[in-house]
């Protein structure tokens, strides 16, 4: 069900629009219970939250976070029905700052959608897409400093075809990153089209056939800027730290790094014991704080994907806390 509310950027509406991948799976995993506390840590246009809310009851709670303003207002819109949601702008990697704060012990559930947002994509202003000419920005909240306008012009070109080829798993990145220090020298690269010309014009045609050309410098460029890879193994365990016994954790990924991350934070919380197999007992001290749900990722049907197809590259994981 997509959320769709009117907001306006310089003076312009834009809809902000947001169809949930996965929302059944997701739902389904949660074990959602009608009087418990649920976290939305990715809250968006709040397609995930509207559901989990109409399965709690009064006595229950949402708490859903985001770090981007026009989300939350968008999600104040669509959730106006229900009166037990607090809103929070801040960034899941501090849920336990923020559940402190709200003096919340633990929870019931949390959910986590990674990535960037239809909206962020569709409103050029923000710099995010790589269609259009727009400022260099790609900040999912505002209020931070760094840019990608930053990132581009300051970055040593060693270091920008780092983050190019990390997160963005470009094979052209050390010849983009060179063009763009080329370039940097006459004239400070301020918009995305420019960005865009110096992409193009640094990988060859004939592997150009593959989705738009600055696709994968855009998504990595985004990643280093918003900082959503280095942080997220700890905000994964922090989270199982929050949930109840019986709670569940539920996160979507859509980039191989991000879904190696919450892959490998899972099997820590779950524990592994290192002890010889012909011991009658543990005795090296494995903790366990769960168990992981699903042993492969869950990913979206082939009808989902042709309405959706961000869903396309989606993987959903999910631990349940004991």
């Amino acid at each position: 069900m997509p959320a769709e509310n009117a907001l306006w950027s310089r003076g312009v509406k834009v809809e902000f629009k947001h169809k949930p991948v996965m929302l059944e799976q997701c739902i389904n995993g949660l074990n959602i219970k009608k009087d418990g506390i649920y976290v939305d840590g990715t809250l968006g246009g709040a397609g995930h939250s509207k559901e989990i809310l109409k399965r709690l009851s009064n006595k229950g709670l949402l708490i859903g976070i985001d770090r981007d303003e026009d989300a939350l207002n968008a999600a104040k819109e669509n959730l106006k029905e229900f009166q037990n949601v607090i809103y929070v702008h801040n960034n899941h990697d501090n849920i336990k700052e923020i559940l402190e704060e709200l003096k919340v012990d633990n929870v019931d559930g949390i959910l986590l959608d990674l990535g960037v947002s239809s909206y962020q994509l569709d409103e050029r202003n923000r710099g995010f897409s790589y269609l259009g000419e727009n400022e260099l920005d790609m900040r999912m909240d505002k209020s931070q400093k760094l840019t990608a306008k930053e990132v581009v012009n300051e970055y040593k070109e060693e270091d920008l075809a780092n983050v190019i080829y990390e997160y963005g798993e470009e094979r052209f990145s050390r010849q983009i990153a060179k063009n763009i220090c080329k370039q940097r020298k006459e004239k400070e690269i301020k918009t995305t089209k420019e960005l865009v010309d110096i992409i193009e014009k640094s990988i060859p045609k004939k592997f150009q056939n593959d989705g738009h050309p600055a696709k994968r410098t855009f998504q990595a460029i985004r990643i280093e800027v918003n900082n959503e890879i280095k942080p997220l193994y700890n905000t994964v365990l922090n989270s199982i730290d929050c949930l109840k016994p019986g709670g569940r954790l539920a996160i979507i990924t859509f980039h191989s790094l991000e879904d190696r991350t919450v892959k490998n934070a899972y099997i820590e919380a779950k524990g592994k014991c290192t002890c010889p197999k012909d011991l009658p007992y543990c005795v090296c001290g494995a903790k366990s704080l769960g168990e992981i749900i699903t042993k492969k990722p869950i990913i979206a049907t082939d009808e989902e994907i042709k309405e959706n197809s961000r869903s396309k590259s989606a993987k959903l994981r999910i631990f349940e806390r004991k």
